[in-house]
């Protein structure tokens, strides 16, 4: 892996996190960082998403410092690795907050496990998507 590969995954990384903050904590409400362990401590599960939004912002950073360092890369390569790097952001968050520490799910209740594999599904999607759109094109 080269560094103008691994600088949009980097990006898509962080990037993931932001959707997933803002969408999912923030306008749907469906959990915070640590609503699974600490259901009724608001005041603490919003200054864990405060760190989990800063830790997304320095991935960020870092993707763009790395793409800067990169130089031009193809419209390919970068949203391809974009949209990859969001898909690993979905399944490593998926597998390690959601199934393996219980940290919080995707939407509690009955359901929970349904939009947790949901989450991991979309993670696969994305990165399956990401590699094709990064791959070289045969004969250009």
């Amino acid at each position: 892996m080269t560094r103008g590969t691994r600088a949009p995954l980097v990006l898509g990384l962080g990037i993931g996190g932001f959707v997933d903050g803002i969408v999912v904590h923030q306008l749907l409400g469906w959990h915070h960082m640590l609503s699974g362990w600490h259901p009724d401590d608001l005041h603490l599960n919003t200054r864990a998403d405060g760190l989990f939004h800063l830790l997304c912002l320095v991935l960020v950073v870092v993707g763009v410092a790395m793409l800067n360092r990169a130089g031009t890369l193809p419209r390919r390569v970068l949203w391809g690795g974009v949209l990859a790097g969001w898909g690993v952001f979905n399944l490593v968050e998926g597998v390690v907050d959601h199934l393996v520490l219980g940290v919080h799910h995707v939407r509690g209740g009955p359901h929970e496990l349904a939009y947790d594999l949901g989450f991991l599904a979309l993670g696969a999607v994305l990165v399956v998507l990401g590699l094709l759109v990064a791959r070289e094109r045969v004969g250009r």
